[in-house]
């Protein structure tokens, strides 16, 4: 493989950071302005890179098409871009999803039977991949895949506005909830706003699809003036909580008034996508929510914020944008706020939590604490640190434990993080876009191991599941890594309780999926060796 180039903020190397290591390193090299929009991580800890690129397709003028391998497809536009690693950061497969205009992938969940629903913004009428029409202007694009990246159903959401997509989860009747925002333009001749009645600038647009892909429900929410969804989460109730951006008033559906320019304006729904409660935090300046986890008292809602103690914001700021973060219980009551500064425009990218040891009456573990990823970036000034990026680790009440940062080489403006992943392992997967000139996006995968991180994160020396399992489950195994340099190795052994071995297999991976379709009803033996001879052993149970 070869070295990865990295700079500015993704110039993570065991030198800057004493207590981490490069894992590995993957470069997917582009010669056109790609988009890279989130790293997904499978159940058995594989990584699904997603975003938007332009084909290279070479003309082949023998074939009369644009080059092998692309069943003569012309369009030259953006198209939904998958590249799948495995867990040594090697690819396992790529492929693209094309209709005849721009496409642009913006996100991705992993589903709980292996595979991932694809959500984004299609400019596209029926053709190529796509199957459906165009609703109208921009439309949600979803594309449900199995493992292999096959298609196993899509569906086309929209009206005659624009719609886009921007957040995809899974609930846990197996369906689907799916957000964007709407630009719903008023029908004058109707006097309605055409099959969605919008109420601002910008409204926020939620489905609830079944498995298969059958819309069930669908809510408009948002005020007078302009509300973005930047993130969405599921609960455990099998609903979902919306974290919006809001430059809004009472109105419309918004029953809480704004405090300042733009606030952070969390909505719960429930399971078949109805509004439970919502609730306003900002001070007078403009705050930006950015992203939302689950704790085991309720949530923490985490953005930016410019706003000085005002409103209900409690905290103020230091310099340029502060990181601002509030804890919720599961009413959306707050619990505590703090804020956080990197001396200038800090950017929070994403929001980690770590639980403590798994109950075992089956309840949620209690959170220990809460990682912190994003970047810093100069304004108005030619700064050494710009483009610093940055981990801050905090304890379960948001008090500041550590913080890391990683000074780049170079300040280019093509050079942007766009996803961090915490592992169950305790290594961090960082992914965005390096560029020697604009428009030359290539995207850049690191992971890292981290041994701070490492000593936080409860481990078993061997999990199964889901255990009962039907067809397939997964073993995962949490042996702490000696550290000699050695490549991992293990030999996982099933055998029946009389003793007789059924099953055996060798792994370089720390998660790996077992075929149990030919074992029949009862109980198991399931036993891991490691190649620095570690052992230890569970039950299966076969429904």
């Amino acid at each position: 493989m070869k070295k990865l180039y990295m700079s500015a903020i993704l110039l993570c190397t065991a030198a800057v950071f004493s207590a981490q290591e490069v894992i590995w390193q993957k470069d997917i090299k582009s010669s056109t302005q790609d988009f890279l929009s989130q790293v997904t991580t499978t159940i058995d800890q594989q990584y699904l890179i997603t975003g938007s690129s332009i084909q290279a397709r070479p003309f082949d003028s023998a074939q009369g098409t644009q080059g092998p391998g692309t069943q003569g497809k012309q369009n030259n536009g953006y198209d939904f871009h998958l590249v799948k690693l495995n867990q040594q950061g090697e690819e396992v497969w790529e492929k693209y999803f094309s209709g005849k205009n721009h496409d642009f992938l913006s996100a991705t969940v992993a589903t709980q039977e292996g595979g991932f629903l694809l959500a984004g913004t299609s400019y596209s009428n029926a053709g190529l991949d796509k199957k459906d029409n165009s609703k109208g202007g921009s439309d949600i694009w979803l594309i449900r895949i199995n493992e292999f990246g096959d298609e196993i159903w899509q569906k086309t959401l929209g009206s005659s506005s624009d719609e886009e997509a921007k957040a995809v989860i899974q609930t846990t009747d197996f369906g689907f909830f799916v957000a964007g925002n709407a630009t719903l333009s008023f029908d004058s001749a109707q006097g309605t706003q055409g099959t969605a009645k919008g109420y601002g600038s910008k409204d926020v647009i939620v489905s609830k699809l079944d498995k298969n892909g059958k819309e069930l429900s669908q809510v408009i929410l948002g005020g007078k003036g302009l509300d973005e969804v930047e993130k969405m989460i599921p609960t455990v109730d099998g609903g979902a909580l919306l974290g919006v951006y809001s430059r809004s008033n009472v109105g419309g559906s918004k029953k809480t008034e704004n405090f300042g320019e733009g606030d952070y304006y969390i909505i719960k729904l429930n399971n078949e996508g109805k509004v439970e409660w919502e609730k306003n935090f900002g001070g007078k300046g403009d705050d930006h929510l950015r992203t939302l986890a689950m704790t085991s008292t309720g949530f923490v809602v985490g953005g930016e914020s410019r706003s000085e103690r005002s409103g209900n914001k409690t905290v103020g700021i230091e310099e340029g944008t502060d990181v601002w973060l509030i804890s919720l219980n599961d009413r959306g009551e707050e619990l505590w706020q703090k804020s956080y500064n990197f001396k200038n425009r800090d950017v929070l990218m994403g929001m980690n939590v770590i639980n403590g040891k798994p109950s075992t009456d089956n309840r949620q573990p209690s959170t220990k604490g809460i990682l912190l990823g994003g970047y810093t970036q100069a304004e108005g000034r030619i700064e050494a640190d710009d483009e610093t990026f940055w981990m801050l680790y905090l304890d379960q009440n948001g008090n500041e434990q550590w913080r890391k940062h990683v000074k780049g080489e170079s300040r280019k403006k093509e050079e942007r993080l766009s996803d961090i992943k915490l592992n169950r392992d305790g290594s961090i997967i960082l992914a965005g876009t390096s560029a020697e000139e604009l428009g030359k996006e290539n995207w850049k995968i690191v992971k890292l191991g981290d041994k701070q991180l490492d000593q936080l994160i409860e481990k078993q020396d061997i999990k199964i599941y889901p255990n009962p399992v039907s067809d397939y489950c997964y073993v995962e195994i949490g042996f702490p890594s000696t550290g000699s340099g050695q490549a991992f190795e293990a030999e996982i052994t099933i055998y029946d309780m009389g003793g007789r071995q059924l099953q055996s297999l060798k792994t370089k991976n720390k998660v790996t999926k077992i075929n149990t379709q030919n074992l029949i009803q009862g109980a198991y033996l399931v036993t891991v060796k490691t190649n620095d001879n570690k052992t230890a052993n569970a039950k299966l149970i076969k429904k």
